[in-house]
């Protein structure tokens, strides 16, 4: 059955149960059947039994690790302490990847395991952010990735559906292009018409430490069958000898080679948005190998960076936009498109909107390609790296403005006192800065020589795989987002056993005056946009950020906010935020503190004010998702911290 999953129909099946009580509604259900709410990405669910007049009196009903005593079979590793997993809540039970990679199905109301399925070599595969659900008349079918293999399992027991590949599953490394020995993709499946789209996972860091090859495998996405695991299509996310895009991949002058015949990544991190009713898929996709140097792929390097829409039942492209020429600042969408229905000057748009690591949010006609405001091509500077030729020019949108700080000017620098202004100022002269799409340099390891170049915001963000929340009642879309800079420099390939010319010298975070970051703040907020005018509705500090550090203490400053990568959740009247975990984000400022926070926030939807905190046994490191069973509304959140596994935490009213 093909289901057309759309706002007004999302709005109709809950109007029922908002504003209800448990007493009036002790039947009332209102599922969260799709990672991000639905298949639109927007996050949103209109329950608002849990409200501004009541949030404050929320408490925690259960608490469930993500690896449950009840799997572990005698495993006694430490659960993750940075679990990025979202459940989903379909016809009474709560479903999610567990941090022993496996399936595993919870009572809602409870959190007590019902039952539990791992890969069927028995072989421990990593944990994944989601899983998919799909149903048919009496069929209702779990979807997920375990390692290299797509399982379809039955969604009341957990078994293998016979019926799907061989004996349940689908090995995702055959018919590959390139070998892919440890292919494993860690975001959500996503069905549209009964096709099940995938993306991949691959690491993408190259330094002198490790082997560092341009031959990376390839991010190709593929659609496969939801009842049989057939394997439908694939879009070459890097095109082929003849295909639409192959000529933006250059010859490479030293080895005389077209490009596209050995580069490789260029993967969709995210998981995919989709139009049930259009029958269009949106693949947000990445920087291709390597992240830093593109000497090795001249030209601008199609599909590398770019929200693609393809047809979901033949992989078809329908239109494209390339939102970085040639990447060397690993900006790739990291994060899921929204589908948006606006009304922009009176006219009703059926619009995509994009939020990217460089602050930027792209919307588009999301039938036709078209900008929904103007975004234009302007002049960029060159690279000094010998063999490096950048695009001259990039998209720079005119509407909604930057969401952060681009680039990097003096006045931009940390300034609470004079000490800490200085210090800043010496810092900033170790290191090349400019406006967004700085190139990087080549280090230099003189004294006095340029470490790198600073890339603000840095590869993390502006915003990142937590990407962005939608409330199709106001048009208004909510963006969690950090200010975060890195220092990238380019050095020459040492490492016998790789075949590039050059790689991105070992991370090492910015420093700051004392501990303290190298810019003033907010290093994290969160940021109200209305899609219907393009303008910035409200932006708010998210979290105090280092205002307790002993240089600044004395100085009651206000939130400074904290630049973890945490996810919203928004409902009836507000939305929900944390602070994200203090692990797993390199690519953050590792000042005062870490990265993250362990509050948990509901602000009003509609100035920004805080109405409610908690804090919680560790900080959001997944996206949290909401649900109502038997009349009761609950809230779950995905916690870690760096002292403990990560868990499940269920918040409701008593």
């Amino acid at each position: 059955m093909r289901k057309r999953v759309r706002h007004a129909i999302v709005l109709a099946t809950i109007a029922s149960v908002i504003g209800t009580t448990v007493s009036s509604a002790v039947a009332q259900t209102a599922e969260w059947s799709v990672y991000a709410a639905d298949k639109a990405g927007t996050k949103y669910l209109p329950l608002d039994q849990i409200n501004r007049d009541n949030v404050a009196d929320l408490e925690i009903a259960w608490r469930q690790p993500v690896i449950p005593d009840e799997i572990r079979n005698g495993e006694t590793t430490r659960g993750p302490v940075g679990s990025q997993t979202t459940p989903l809540m379909v016809d009474g039970l709560l479903y999610f990847s567990s941090g022993l990679g496996t399936i595993t199905a919870l009572a809602p109301t409870t959190g007590e395991v019902v039952w539990n399925t791992g890969p069927s070599d028995g072989v421990r595969v990593r944990q994944t952010r989601g899983v998919a659900y799909w149903s048919d008349g009496d069929e209702r079918r779990v979807v997920a990735t375990l390692g290299p293999k797509l399982v379809s399992l039955n969604a009341r027991t957990g078994e293998r559906d016979t019926n799907f590949g061989e004996a349940g599953e689908v090995d995702l490394r055959e018919g590959l292009l390139r070998p892919f020995p440890e292919y494993y993709w860690n975001s959500a499946p996503t069905i549209i018409r009964d096709v099940i789209i995938i993306g991949s996972f691959i690491g993408d860091i190259l330094n002198n430490q490790m082997p560092a090859t341009k031959q990376a495998p390839r991010g190709d996405v593929r659609g496969y069958d939801v009842r049989t695991g057939e394997h439908l299509w694939t879009f070459y996310t890097i095109p082929r000898e003849n295909e639409f895009g192959v000529d933006t991949w250059g010859i490479d002058p030293v080895e005389d080679r077209p490009s596209w015949e050995y580069s490789g990544n260029t993967n969709m991190w995210a998981h995919p948005t989709g139009d049930e009713e259009l029958g269009i898929v949106y693949l947000p996709l990445s920087t291709p190998s390597n992240d830093y140097y593109g000497g090795h792929r001249p030209g601008d390097n199609l599909f590398a960076e770019s929200l693609v829409a393809v047809d979901v039942e033949t992989g078809e492209r329908l239109w494209h936009f390339q939102a970085i020429h040639h990447g060397v600042w690993d900006y790739d969408f990291a994060s899921s498109a929204v589908l948006t229905d606006i009304t922009v000057n009176g006219r009703e748009i059926k619009a995509v909107a994009q939020p990217s690591k460089q602050a930027w949010v792209y919307v588009f006609d999301r039938v036709t390609g078209e900008p929904v405001w103007p975004i234009e091509e302007r002049p960029v500077p060159a690279s000094p790296v010998p063999g490096e030729r950048l695009a001259e020019t990039q998209p720079f949108p005119t509407k909604p403005p930057a969401f952060e700080l681009q680039g990097v000017t003096v006045d931009d620098l940390i300034d609470f006192t004079p000490e800490l202004r200085a210090e800043a100022l010496e810092i900033l002269e170790r290191y090349e800065w400019g406006p967004i799409f700085t190139p990087p340099v080549l280090l230099d390891p003189s004294p006095g020589g340029k470490k790198g170049t600073i890339f603000s915001p840095g590869t993390a963000g502006g915003a990142n795989w937590s990407g962005a929340g939608f409330d199709p009642a106001t048009g208004m879309l909510y963006v969690p987002s950090a200010y975060s800079q890195n220092v990238i420099a380019i050095t020459p390939s040492t490492n016998p056993r790789s075949d590039v010319r050059f790689v991105r010298e070992r991370y090492e975070p910015l420093p700051g005056p004392q501990g303290l970051p190298l810019f003033k703040p907010p290093y994290g907020r969160l940021t109200a946009i209305d899609l219907n005018t393009g303008d910035i509705s409200w932006q708010v500090p998210n979290g105090i950020g280092p205002r307790n550090h002993p240089a600044i203490a004395h100085l009651d400053l206000p939130p400074l906010g904290n630049p973890g990568r945490a996810s919203v959740l928004v409902t009836g009247s507000l939305v929900f935020l944390g602070e994200g975990g203090n692990t797993g984000v390199s690519s953050l400022p590792q000042w005062y503190n870490g990265p993250g926070g362990k509050m948990f926030r509901a602000y009003d939807k509609a100035t920004g004010d805080v109405v409610w905190e908690m804090e919680l046994p560790g900080g959001t490191s997944g996206a949290p998702m909401t649900y109502m069973i038997d009349g009761k509304q609950y809230i779950i959140a995905t916690v870690g911290w760096d002292d403990m596994g990560s868990e499940l935490v269920a918040l409701t009213l008593p």
